[in-house]
């Protein structure tokens, strides 16, 4: 008993295939951060960080 095989092929990409994925916008980055505000940034992460050692070694 024969049937037919219908293969239907559903392409997501939108992209010639050998063509890398286009650019997305980065919602945030340090990059874009004032010098001020990444300087801020790292003073509350290291002060974060020696909080958890200091409480260790309570």
């Amino acid at each position: 008993m024969a049937h037919s095989h219908t293969h239907h092929t559903h392409s997501h990409h939108h992209h010639d295939p050998l063509a890398p994925h286009p650019a997305q916008p980065a919602p945030w980055s340090i990059l874009r951060m004032t010098l001020l505000a990444r300087l801020g940034a790292a003073v509350l992460v290291s002060a974060a960080m020696w909080a958890v050692v200091l409480t260790a070694m309570r």
